[in-house]
Parts: C-alpha cells; sequence; structure tokens
C-alpha cells in the first residue's frame, strides 16, 4: 500500500471515527421494499447492515413484499386491487401476502445470518429475530371502498424488540400485524417503519429508495428540513413516486419525534455506509428543523472537543490543554453540533478588570470550514462578551491573524492584554494579539 492511499485511508477513518462515537448504542430502523430482495440487491445490503450491527448500532429491519405478492396473485391468476396507490386486500390477496412474507422473511433471515463468507464480516456470529411485534387494526373503509385484509399500526410492542435488541440481535419486522383476536393484517412498510421508529425513539429511520430528493438541477439535495419537504411534495413533479411515498413519511416521522430521517437510493453500492460515516453522505436527510445547533458545551462534550482540537494542538495552533484541563473549563466552552455529531468550538475567557474577554480554543473540522461555522462561534462568543459587559473581545493567534483581521480584529501590543494573561504571554509561541472593540 502506497503512502499516498495510507494517508487517504487515516484521514477518512478519523473523519469516520466521531460518527462511530456518536452511532454506538443507538437505534436505527432501516426500511425497504421488496424489490430490494427481488433484484438480488439485499445479499450486498445484508454485508453493510452487518458492518453497522458490528459497529454497536441496534438495527430494526423493516421490508415490504409488494413484488413478491404480486408474483403470487400471478400464479394463481388473480387480480392486483388498489385505491389512491393502497392495496385492497381481499382473501385471496392475504394468502399471497402470507405466502410472501414467510418466503421473503426465510430469505432475509438466512443472508443476515450467514457467516458472510469472503466479505468485510466473514466468520462474524451474527442472530437475527423476527415475530408477531406489530399489533394491527383494520384500515376500514374509504371513499365507499372496503379494503378488507388492508390493516394499519395500532400498536408496536417496544418492550419486547427492545430485549432482542439489548440481546444483540437485528430484529426483522415484515409488511403484516396481527390483531388481538388473531386476524392477519397486511401493512404498509411506510406505517411499520414511521410507528416502529417513534416508538423505539430511534435515532435514525432509513428509508431505501430508488432516488434521493433531487433539485431541478437534478443535483441530490443533502440536508432539508420537514417545512422544505413539505414544499417540495407541493410543487416537485420531478420526484418518482418512490421517493414521493417515503419523503412523505420521512416528514412524518420527523414531525412525530425521530430526529433524523433519511431516504437514500438502493442501487448505489454502499449507500448506507456513504450516508452515515461521510460528512456528504450519498442521500437525502431530513430533520424537523435545522440540522446545527450551537449551544453551551457539557461535561459530555468532552471528547469530541478533544477530537477537534488535539490536531491543531500537535500542529502549534493551539496552545496545548488535555483532558484534565478541558475538564475543569469545560463551562467557557460552546459547540456547534451538526447532526449530532461535534463540528466546531471556542472558549470565553473573562478578565472582568480589564472588561475584557479571550476567545480561545476556536477550531472548526476541516470539511465544514466554508460553512460559516468560524463566524457563528465569533459571532456567539462577542454576544456573550456583551451580554456580561465586557467592552473588549481578544484573541491569541499564530496562524490566523488576517481572519481575524477581516472580521473586525486589530493588531495590538501585549501590553493591550488585561492582567494576569499579560504575564502569562509565551513569548516562545509569539503569537499575535487581536483585539476588537464591542
Amino acid at each position: 500500500m502506497s503512502n499516498s492511499i495510507d494517508s487517504r485511508f487515516v484521514a477518512w477513518f478519523r473523519a469516520a471515527a466521531p460518527y462511530f462515537h456518536a452511532f454506538r448504542g443507538k437505534t436505527f430502523v432501516v426500511a425497504f421494499g421488496g424489490e430490494v430482495v427481488a433484484d438480488g440487491k439485499f445479499a450486498v445490503l445484508a454485508h453493510d447492515l452487518n458492518l453497522l450491527h458490528a459497529a454497536g448500532i441496534r438495527l430494526v429491519v423493516v421490508h415490504g413484499s409488494r413484488p413478491q405478492i404480486e408474483s403470487q396473485l400471478r400464479q394463481r391468476r388473480a387480480r392486483s386491487k388498489y385505491k389512491n396507490g393502497l392495496r385492497i386486500t381481499d382473501a385471496v390477496a392475504l394468502e399471497c401476502v402470507k405466502e410472501a412474507v414467510g418466503l421473503l422473511r426465510v430469505e432475509i433471515d438466512a443472508l443476515l445470518s450467514q457467516g458472510l463468507p469472503n466479505s468485510p464480516m466473514a466468520g462474524a456470529a451474527i442472530n437475527t429475530v423476527s415475530g408477531n411485534f406489530i399489533t394491527a387494526q383494520p384500515y376500514g373503509v374509504h371513499e365507499g371502498v372496503d379494503f378488507q385484509y388492508t390493516g394499519t399500526v395500532r400498536k408496536v410492542d417496544t418492550q419486547a424488540i427492545d430485549a432482542c435488541l439489548a440481546a444483540n440481535n437485528i430484529v426483522i419486522i415484515s409488511n403484516v400485524g396481527y390483531s388481538p383476536t388473531g386476524e392477519v393484517f397486511n401493512l404498509s412498510i411506510e406505517d411499520v417503519a414511521v410507528a416502529t421508529a417513534r416508538a423505539l425513539s430511534a435515532t435514525k429511520l432509513i428509508f431505501l429508495t430508488d432516488e434521493p430528493v433531487a433539485d431541478e438541477r437534478g443535483e441530490v439535495i443533502t440536508e432539508l428540513s420537514a417545512r422544505t419537504g413539505e414544499q417540495i411534495l407541493e410543487k416537485s413533479a420531478g420526484l418518482t413516486s418512490d421517493t414521493r411515498l417515503y419523503l412523505a413519511h420521512a416528514i412524518e416521522a420527523v414531525r412525530g419525534g425521530v430526529p433524523r430521517a433519511h431516504l437514500v437510493s438502493h442501487k448505489v453500492d454502499g449507500a448506507i455506509l456513504i450516508e452515515l460515516y461521510t460528512h456528504d453522505g450519498s442521500g437525502s436527510m431530513i430533520t424537523s428543523e435545522g440540522v446545527e445547533e450551537l449551544r453551551d458545551a457539557t461535561i459530555d462534550d468532552v471528547g469530541g472537543i478533544l477530537a477537534l482540537i488535539e490536531p491543531l494542538e500537535a500542529e502549534g495552533v493551539l496552545v496545548y490543554r488535555g483532558r484534565e484541563r478541558l475538564e475543569q473549563e469545560i463551562s467557557r466552552f460552546f459547540v456547534i453540533e451538526h447532526d449530532q455529531v461535534i463540528v466546531g468550538c471556542a472558549a470565553l475567557y473573562p478578565f472582568p478588570k480589564g472588561k475584557s474577554a479571550e476567545l480561545a480554543a476556536l477550531a472548526v473540522r476541516p470539511e465544514f470550514r466554508r460553512m460559516g461555522y468560524g463566524e457563528m462561534l465569533l459571532e456567539y462568543g462577542e454576544e456573550q462578551s456583551r451580554r456580561l459587559g465586557f467592552k473588549r473581545l481578544f484573541v491569541l493567534t499564530t496562524r490566523t491573524a488576517q481572519w481575524f483581521a477581516e472580521r473586525g480584529f486589530a493588531e495590538g501590543s501585549i501590553t493591550a492584554l488585561p492582567e494576569p494573561k499579560r504575564s502569562l504571554y509565551n513569548f516562545q509561541r509569539r503569537s499575535k494579539v487581536l483585539v476588537k472593540t464591542l
């Protein structure tokens, strides 16, 4: 392996590391239609799902079976009946649903449970569990049409699912539900996936679709709020029927409390891994509001802040702090989170006698440096300084003097520093002093 390949791998692994930390122990619901299995794509997807499982993610897999049901109906020379895109499940169709779901569940269990020879997960022991986790009720009569054995989710057995997940199993849920009186109902995977994600307080709901959400130029929209998604559904005629359907339910999920929903293409190899472990992703992420949050740091953020500042400390850009000092000073720090990963930080140190405050340890992850996060941290530091009654904000820097100068700071001498900062000035670092009047 060449040095360039080595360095690219190290850079990627470091960039992905915060996501591994953020996702470990979290519950993800992954939903896809039966076409993923029918097209032979699930064998590869199984590898990726097992990798997520091995990375400590609690996985619930929800699958549909429409093409398999259609195949069973053709074998019986029966006709499919739909109303507003929803199957009318009569007695014959219900038998087809049972047959299709049973065969599909066995195939999915087998692909997820195998030792995955000649794959990254070769030799891994992976267990799957499926069962009657969904209590259903009839969809009923709509616009004069009786949908018969088509149902909706009434209840999700979260206690049973949580127990299976705690035992380190991947949970498989099919598009069928059961009534307390023993009836079987055909459900939509969107309904099952959203209800399950909400009931389990899942961190993410991921729909595998034919295409993610794209703008008028065909460019993938990587991040959008629920409000933007609703506007796209109202105005855009360019969405595929699957994408339109999944986007509507992704919006429903985040409106119902699921923090993130994703639409990822099942046509792209490794799309889920790319979406979850890279900054740009591969699909579209939907949130209830914006994906970033600027807030005061807590002790739980120490690891994320260290991951940001340690490379800059090693280069001499920032003064070394260490974990113990950072823990002691964590109340001075504030951070920016992007999709639950800390991507920027800074600290504010007050000097009341000099009516001044120092902005220190300002750092942003490299791949986020052109997104305005540095400016957001600076503006927050200025606002806090004004609120506390300080008249000046100063920074000490060896590399970024120009950046601060472009934002209203003027270079000053060491004498401009308040005590005791002046007496602690490190002449070996030769940091430039920049001051801004507030």
